[in-house]
């Protein structure tokens, strides 16, 4: 049987079912500008669960090039000592941002994947923690704006957590993101 088409419309869709847990209001308002409903966001996270665990669907980055397309760029990048390719998706319900994909070179296993601001797209002021409101940055715009930044255990799939310092208090926080896109800032538990 064919596999029904799946494309950057449904998986938009993918990227907010799990934003909803956190912030249900902007999801609802993300539905509207989609035309979509509750229902579309349900059978779009139906149909991409099955493609993962589908022993006969494509993996590795093939799994994202099979449904959203080529992406709009590919580069070889180096992140310490390894080497991987980064693919990036435009995301039409955030022009700003582009949705990442890092992956073993060749093809291979996906270490990385979540939104990222997209090259020229200014980040916004975050000068302090009232900046950092919902879906309004990225992991690397919280890193960039409040150093030191430590990288935590992630506490669930496509969520990854950054403790940082608020500046002049020195305040530690940390900010908890779900597809690298900020949902809240709590303070740090001590």
């Amino acid at each position: 049987m064919a596999t029904p088409p799946f494309g950057i419309a449904e998986f938009q869709l993918v990227l907010l079912r799990r934003m909803a847990d956190h912030h249900p209001d902007l999801v609802d308002d993300a539905l509207r500008a989609l035309s979509a409903s509750h229902a579309d966001l349900r059978e779009a996270h139906r149909k991409w669960q099955a493609r993962v665990h589908s022993r006969t669907f494509p993996a590795g980055e093939r799994r994202y090039r099979t449904a959203l397309g080529p992406p709009e760029a590919e580069e070889e990048r180096r992140i310490g000592d390894l080497r991987c390719r980064a693919l990036r998706w435009p995301v039409p319900l955030w022009p700003d941002l582009r949705f990442e994909v890092l992956c073993a070179p060749g093809g291979g296993a996906v270490w990385n994947e979540w939104l990222v601001r997209a090259p020229g797209a200014p980040a916004p002021a975050l000068r302090t923690p009232a900046d950092l409101t919902p879906w309004s940055c990225t992991v690397d715009d919280v890193a960039r704006a409040f150093p030191p930044a430590t990288p935590l255990t992630a506490d669930a799939p496509t969520r990854s957590r950054l403790a940082v310092t608020a500046p002049g208090t020195g305040e530690r926080l940390v900010a908890h993101f779900t597809w690298g896109l900020l949902q809240y800032v709590e303070p740090e538990p001590g």
